[in-house]
């Protein structure tokens, strides 16, 4: 396979270089940014060193390829878009690697970021109506141009990002990023055929919920766009420059890529990160000890709400200039509560695992098995002692009330079949904390 090599860059800046052969992958960084003020690595698991250490082999595919879906189907699609003659990571960021997760834009060696005016095609409802439905049939669409639409999002779920500015929907041109992920409902999934038909009623509950709890979490709004049912998210990784005249990308990883894992590794099980893991790396945050029970809140949390898709890559850092880094906001909530049981379809509450273990003695996965004194456990061997009483004290003081506000503000014609079985699981998980 010849060299071929792809520029990384963030804000107008250029970082390096990643480059694919026949036997590796490799990332150097430019010396210019690594002798600049706004240097900051790439990776925590690549990080600037004195003598400007040339990365290859896994961890460099791994953190590359982590920027994309992680579903097959989805990467196939874009494949059929671009008409590629693979599938592999460097063709398809070749293509949509404009507007990645993060502040990364990945770029021709030859080709150099656009001014950083917001630009974009003006959409109405319609039209976005339309540019949703070719989510899922781009031969579909007569609003998408290759050119218009090149961006990455990974994960497993079909979404698409769009440019929110001045109150109206644009499709960003050139390399102005999106600032809204949209989301579509997963529909049926897995080797148990769940319906999650009501994917993105699920996920806005489950954030409402963590919110009212006083986690920190992406903001999200249901709306429909003629047929199209959606989640809207804020992307938490763009902001608006003082003078709002342009969109600043904000550097970020997730968890895979801060540890050099693979995307089919994220869970645990499968030989991905562990809650030590990632409590271990949050000790050199620059927020540590508000970022390491933020991030244990939030096991508690996906365990009061029968969440099982906490793994690797739905946590992540904010990378920050100094090699300074900290937690993001969570994101990509799913409570398994509506689809739990043995009606036919569901999943049986012994089957239920969670993504990361509670660790004792041994790794507690099942959710059924999991007790509030392995929680109490795991938090003083992950370094927390005593204040894990308070951080249960807390969550037992706030939950009662914080259910209150939620019943009150569901709107009337939100699925049932959602919300109850929801709000009844997290009062009967609230039960078992509070009597410890």
């Amino acid at each position: 396979m010849k060299r071929q090599s792809l520029s990384v860059w963030q804000n107008g800046v250029r970082v390096g270089t990643w480059s694919v052969s026949s036997s590796q992958h490799t990332f150097s960084y430019d010396e210019a940014w690594a002798a600049s003020a706004q240097r900051r690595p790439l990776s925590l698991s690549m990080p600037l060193t004195v003598t400007n250490e040339v990365y290859q082999g896994e961890k460099v595919r791994s953190f590359f390829e982590n920027l994309l879906p992680d579903s097959e189907a989805i990467r196939q699609r874009i494949r059929a878009r671009y008409n590629l003659r693979s599938d592999s990571p460097f063709e398809l960021l070749a293509q949509i690697g404009r507007d990645c997760v993060g502040a990364i834009q990945l770029l021709g060696l030859e080709e150099v970021p656009e001014p950083s005016n917001i630009e974009g095609k003006m959409l109405t409802e319609s039209e976005v109506a339309a540019a949703l439905r070719a989510v899922i049939n781009p031969a579909s669409s007569t609003i998408l141009s290759e050119e218009d639409f090149r961006l990455s999002l990974a994960g497993s779920q079909e979404k698409t990002a769009f440019l929110f500015h001045d109150n109206r929907w644009y499709i960003p041109s050139g390399t102005t990023p999106s600032t809204h992920i949209i989301k579509l409902p997963l529909g049926t999934i897995g080797p148990f055929g769940i319906n999650l038909d009501f994917s993105i009623e699920n996920e806005w509950l489950c954030s409402l919920i963590a919110k009212e709890l006083g986690l920190q979490v992406a903001n999200t709004t249901l709306h429909r766009f003629e047929d199209q049912r959606v989640l809207i998210v804020q992307r938490f990784d763009r902001r608006y420059s003082a003078d709002r005249t342009h969109i600043i990308r904000l550097p970020q990883e997730d968890f895979c890529q801060a540890t050099g894992v693979a995307f089919d590794r994220k869970y645990e099980s499968d030989g991905g990160p562990t809650m030590a893991t990632i409590m271990n790396l949050l000790l050199g945050s620059s927020k540590g000890v508000e970022d390491r029970e933020h991030f244990y809140r939030s096991q508690i949390f996906f365990w009061l709400l029968a969440a099982p898709d906490g793994h690797a890559k739905n946590f992540s850092i904010f990378l920050e200039s100094g090699s300074r880094y900290r937690l993001t906001p969570l994101y990509d909530i799913i409570s398994a509560y509506p689809f739990l049981g043995k009606r036919s379809n569901n999943i049986a509450l012994e089957k239920l695992k969670m993504a990361m273990s509670f660790t004792t003695e041994r790794k507690h996965y099942s959710w059924n098995c999991i007790a509030v004194r392995h929680i109490e456990e795991t938090a003083r061997v992950l370094g927390l002692g005593s204040s894990i009483e308070a951080i249960i004290a807390d969550m037992v003081t706030q939950l009662p009330n914080a259910l209150e506000r939620i019943h009150a503000v569901i709107p009337q014609d939100f699925p049932i079949d959602v919300s109850e079985p929801i709000l009844e699981g997290v009062y009967r998980q609230y039960r078992l904390l509070a009597k410890g």
